[in-house]
């Protein structure tokens, strides 16, 4: 009899013995919690050797894990950049060359007016992982009122900007932030985007945050008090994080979309002349960014290095090194699905045609080069990279130029006259790219007029 009983109370405690199995391997996934800035220059962070701004949560999120220094993301501008980082592709496969603007707008340049929901996405793939997915701040990939929403891309919570679902105001996003994080902790693992204003404009920073930077010249002043109070969020999302005892088990990454708009600053800069009715608008409408490209030619636009090469601190305790650089590796934003996939144990579906590739031992300290070329479409041209040399070429592919990023990181030297069979085998990988592309964009992504 009590050997029955036995037998009969295992049979009865096996489920719950296998649930909290599982309750504890999903436990041991890391959390994930991806911080994109928008237009937030390389040279922007006192990390990378800025002089004039603070960014002490940034500088301290660097100690704290591992600075890539060759992070690429796939599109000088916002839309087709945050595509790359979602999808895990290249934003010209879904006709994404430019920010989205109206439908009139896109149809002039032949874009889509939102992603298509049908795309693979990184929130998907976490989610069949077990994850809640979430999102707080800038979409700006499809808010037309036939946009689709939020969760047809696999986002289970959202509040946003530029898209569709619940509103939040631009000064809100820390706040929104913390709130989620506060509420995704009881139900672990969560992956969640913010994705910050700053330094987007318009420049508009608080006045108390403008009075820390009052030795500076006016133009300098308001960008430097922009730049902190972004950094400000990325502090405010560390201590949630720390406060709710997530800290330890939580990958934390920090990027930024695209480089920075406007014009560098100079010593004899002068801000713009101010508009009518800036000053009904507060503080800093009428200031431009004078951003920093840490050296790097070109800026916000541009396929040159100061335009896509952006910030990208990676903290994960116990698996990324702390205070550590990565000068070498070639990191890029399609790269992110793969690589945070393999992190979470995720595993892709066997049709997933994906850009990127899985770095994590890039992450990990390990030395990783990446073995697949880099692609880039604009409305002006195209570009490549594959290893050490990226080329350009323009939209009939018939003038190229050629520059070795390793050695000149800065694009000075232009070297197609010396490489010729180079300039011939990159040109001929271009052109193969092209012919995958579609030549119009999904008409089930396009609003009717």
């Amino acid at each position: 009899m009590k050997h029955t009983l036995a037998v009969l109370l295992s049979l009865l405690l096996t489920p719950l013995t296998a649930l909290r199995a599982a309750e504890t391997t999903q436990s041991t996934k890391p959390n994930i919690v991806f911080i994109y800035a928008d237009d937030w220059g390389w040279g922007d962070l006192a990390c990378h050797g800025n002089t004039w701004q603070k960014t002490p949560n940034l500088d301290r999120l660097a100690q704290e894990g591992m600075s890539f220094r060759q992070f690429n993301v796939l599109s000088p501008v916002c839309s087709p950049s945050r595509v790359a980082a979602t999808t895990g592709q290249f934003p010209a496969r879904y006709s994404f060359l430019f920010a989205l603007m109206s439908p009139e707008a896109n149809r002039k340049i032949g874009q889509p007016d939102w992603l298509d929901p049908k795309a693979p996405t990184l929130f998907r793939f976490l989610k069949a992982a077990g994850y809640r997915t979430a999102h707080v701040g800038k979409w700006h990939m499809g808010k037309d009122a036939n946009a689709p929403q939020m969760s047809a891309y696999g986002v289970d919570v959202s509040t946003v900007y530029h898209g569709p679902g619940p509103q939040l105001g631009k000064g809100e996003v820390g706040k929104y932030a913390v709130k989620t994080i506060e509420e995704l902790k009881q139900r672990q693992p969560f992956y969640l985007n913010v994705w910050i204003p700053q330094t987007h404009l318009a420049i508009q920073p608080s006045q108390a945050s403008v009075e820390l930077f009052k030795a500076l010249d006016p133009q300098r002043q308001a960008y430097a008090a922009w730049i902190y109070e972004g950094d400000q969020i990325v502090g405010r999302v560390l201590d949630a994080l720390r406060k709710a005892g997530l800290e330890q088990n939580t990958i934390v990454i920090f990027s930024s979309d695209n480089g920075p708009a406007g014009q560098e600053w100079k010593p004899d800069a002068r801000p713009p002349t101010p508009k009518d009715g800036d000053a009904k608008k507060g503080f800093g409408k009428h200031y431009s960014s004078v951003g920093s490209t840490g050296g790097l030619r070109g800026r916000k636009g541009s396929l040159f290095e100061g335009g896509v090469r952006t910030p990208f601190i990676v903290r994960w305790p116990g698996h990324v090194p702390a205070n550590t650089t990565n000068e070498t590796t070639v990191l890029t934003a399609v790269d992110l699905l793969p690589t945070l996939c393999a992190a979470a144990g995720a595993v892709l579906p066997d049709d997933y045609r994906g850009d990127g590739e899985n770095l994590i031992e890039a992450w990990q300290g390990k030395a990783v080069s990446r073995t697949k070329p880099i692609f880039w479409k604009v409305q002006a041209g195209f570009a490549m990279r594959d290893g050490e040399w990226k080329l350009f070429a323009d939209t009939q592919g018939k003038q190229v130029e050629l520059y070795n990023v390793v050695q000149d990181r800065a694009e000075t030297k232009e070297l197609s006259q010396q490489h010729p069979e180079l300039i011939a085998r990159m040109t001929q990988a271009l052109t193969a790219w092209k012919e995958t592309l579609p030549k119009t964009p999904n008409p089930d992504c396009v609003t009717r007029l």
